[in-house]
C-alpha cells in the first residue's frame, strides 16, 4: 500500500484534533477516534455544537 495513504490519514487526525480544540472538545480523544473513524469523524465534529467554555472536557 502507498505510504502517503497513511500520510494523508495522520493528517487528517490531526486536523480533527485542533477542529475538536476549537469547538472546546478533547483534542486527543478526537485524535484517537479519527485514526479509527477518519472522515466519519470529521462530519461527526462538523455537525457537533460548539461547547460552552465551562463544560470544557
Amino acid at each position: 500500500m502507498d505510504g502517503q495513504y497513511y500520510v494523508g490519514w495522520g493528517t487528517l487526525a490531526l486536523i480533527n484534533a485542533g477542529l475538536a480544540q476549537g469547538k472546546n472538545r478533547s483534542g486527543l480523544n478526537w485524535f484517537f477516534a479519527s485514526i479509527f473513524l477518519g472522515p466519519i469523524a470529521t462530519f461527526i465534529l462538523l455537525t457537533l455544537e460548539k461547547l460552552p467554555a465551562d463544560d470544557y472536557n
